[in-house]
C-alpha cells in the first residue's frame, strides 16, 4: 500500500479550501485537519458527538476528553475541531510583527496553516480554545506559536484560552465515555413505548432503592425477558440524555448503587427519546 503523503504544498492547501475544510457549521462542518492526515501515534480517535451528530477528528487524548465535556454541555450548540487560521496571509504577517516564525512544513518549507484545537459555540458565543498537555506549556516554541493564534483571536474580538490535562475533571470524563455511545440506542425504537415504560418503572424503583446497578439491570432483563445487557445500555441511555441522572463526579460502579439517582423527565416523555 502506497503511503499516505503528508507534506504541506500550495497546491494541497489549494485543494482543502476547495475541498470546504474549515468551512461549514454543526453537521456541515469539515475540519481542516483529519486524522489521516497528520502521523499517528496510536491516539487520535473519531467519535460521533451528540451536540453535532457528526463524525469528529480528534488527533489525542486530550481532545478526545475535551470533547466529551463540551457533548455534555448543555450550553454548547456547536464545536468545530481543527479550525483553520485562514487566511494564511494573516497569520504571516502577525508572526512578522512580533517576531515570531512561522510554522511551516519541515520538508518542503511551506508555511502551514494554522488550527485552533477546537471553535466552540456556548450560548450564542464562540470561543476558541487549545487544548494541550501541561508539559507542553515549558516549550518556548509552543509558546511562541500561541501567541500567534492568539494575536489572530483577539483580533477577531474572539475568547481565546489553553485547557490542559490539568483543568479536565477526569472522573467526569470517564463517566461520560461510559455512556457516550449510548446517546443513540436503537433500542428505544425497537423494543417499543410499552416495554420501554416497563423498563423505566422496574429499573428506577430498584435504582431508587439502593439496589446495585448491574443487580437492577439483570433482574430488569430477566423479568422481560430481553437479551443480557440491554437495561444497563439503556441506563448507560438514560443518563446519556439526562432523562436520569446520577452523581456524574463520583465514578460510576455497576457493581454499586447508582449515587444520587434521580429522574429527571416523565415516563411518557422518556419513551419517546431514540
Amino acid at each position: 500500500m502506497a503511503k499516505r503523503k503528508r507534506e504541506i504544498t500550495e497546491a494541497k492547501i489549494e485543494r482543502f479550501i476547495k475541498e470546504g475544510r474549515g468551512q461549514g457549521t454543526g453537521n456541515d462542518y469539515i475540519p481542516w485537519l483529519r486524522v489521516q492526515d497528520v502521523p499517528s501515534e496510536g491516539r487520535a480517535t473519531r467519535g460521533v458527538g451528540w451536540t453535532t451528530g457528526r463524525r469528529h477528528e480528534l488527533l489525542s487524548d486530550i481532545e478526545r476528553d475535551y470533547c466529551y465535556l463540551l457533548d455534555y454541555s448543555d450550553g454548547v450548540s456547536d464545536i468545530r475541531e481543527q479550525f483553520p487560521l485562514l487566511p494564511l496571509e494573516e497569520t504571516k504577517l502577525i508572526a512578522e510583527r512580533i517576531g515570531v516564525k512561522h510554522p511551516a512544513d519541515p520538508k518542503t518549507g511551506i508555511a502551514i496553516v494554522m488550527t485552533s484545537d477546537f471553535l466552540v459555540t456556548y450560548k450564542e458565543k464562540q470561543y476558541a480554545r487549545t487544548v494541550k498537555p501541561f508539559s507542553e506549556l515549558e516549550n518556548e516554541r509552543t509558546i511562541a506559536k500561541f501567541e500567534i493564534e492568539r494575536v489572530y483571536w483577539t483580533e477577531r474580538h474572539v475568547d481565546w484560552g489553553i485547557i490542559t490535562d490539568h483543568d479536565l475533571p477526569d472522573i467526569l470524563i470517564r463517566n461520560i465515555e461510559w455512556v457516550h455511545k449510548e446517546y443513540h440506542n436503537n433500542n428505544v425504537s425497537e423494543l417499543g413505548v410499552f416495554v420501554i415504560q416497563n423498563l423505566q418503572k422496574i429499573l428506577s424503583e430498584r435504582l431508587s432503592s439502593g439496589e446495585n446497578i448491574a443487580r437492577g439491570c439483570s433482574i430488569c432483563d430477566e423479568q422481560l425477558g430481553l437479551e443480557i445487557g440491554t437495561s444497563l445500555a439503556l441506563f448507560r441511555h438514560f443518563i446519556a440524555r439526562k432523562i436520569w441522572s446520577v452523581n456524574m463526579n463520583e465514578r460510576i460502579i455497576p457493581s454499586h448503587p447508582a449515587k444520587d439517582f434521580m429522574i429527571n423527565v416523565t415516563e411518557e416523555k422518556q419513551a419517546k427519546g431514540g
